[in-house]
């Protein structure tokens, strides 16, 4: 496997991991066709189930997190 790709997948695990233990407390309420969700300013704490937004938070950490390890296996590969 070549530099860049370890390292595109290494920055996409790091931010995978950086965007869900970052991810924003919020509270997901189903009644009926009715759908709330609450998102909050801290850092989730504990279990619970992953809500949307949390999910696009955690991918667009992955994909930031992908696009730096990229850029860094370019800059390996040149040298």
């Amino acid at each position: 496997m070549n530099s860049k790709a370890m390292l595109l997948v290494l920055g996409l695990l790091a931010g995978a991991l950086a965007g869900y233990v970052t991810r924003p407390e919020s509270a997901e309420i189903n009644i009926g066709p009715l759908n709330i969700e609450i998102t909050g300013d801290q850092p989730a704490r504990g279990g619970g189930e992953i809500t949307s937004d949390q999910w696009q938070h955690i991918g667009i950490f992955a994909a930031i997190g992908a696009i730096l390890g990229l850029g860094a296996g370019i800059v390996v590969g040149r040298r």
